[in-house]
């Protein structure tokens, strides 16, 4: 059974930083881009940043570069988003997601995980 456990989210003033973490299982860690879409209400999910450890590739998208790093550590099967200089735009319940390409990881997604919520206050 595939799960991706996400953990991290809060509660922080603008300016602040989180860390989000994902913690893959039941699936070959490497057979998958890993990354974080984040929602809120009434609006269209969006990719926020993925990774494929297989393929050294990173994506992420204008919003948050230079802002927020993705990163891993496979021998835990775990993802990290850090994200430091949040705005309250960045305000959402972001979602660990799993997909097989690598290249469709900002935009798609065949897995994903229970939600944890980022609240950036002003």
């Amino acid at each position: 059974e595939v799960q991706l456990q996400a953990s991290g989210g809060g509660l922080v003033q603008a300016g602040g930083s989180l860390r989000l973490s994902c913690v893959a299982s039941g699936f070959t860690f490497g057979d998958y881009a890993i990354g974080w879409f984040r929602q809120t209400p009434g609006k269209e999910r969006e990719g926020v940043a993925c990774l494929s450890s297989s393929e050294g590739s990173t994506y992420g998208i204008d919003s948050v570069k230079g802002r927020f790093t993705i990163s891993s550590l496979n021998a835990k099967n775990t993802v990290y988003l850090q994200m430091n200089s949040l705005k309250p735009e960045d305000t959402a319940v972001y979602y660990c997601t799993a997909i097989r390409f690598h290249q469709l990881c900002l935009y798609e997604y065949e897995y994903r995980g229970q939600g944890t919520q980022v609240t950036v206050s002003s």
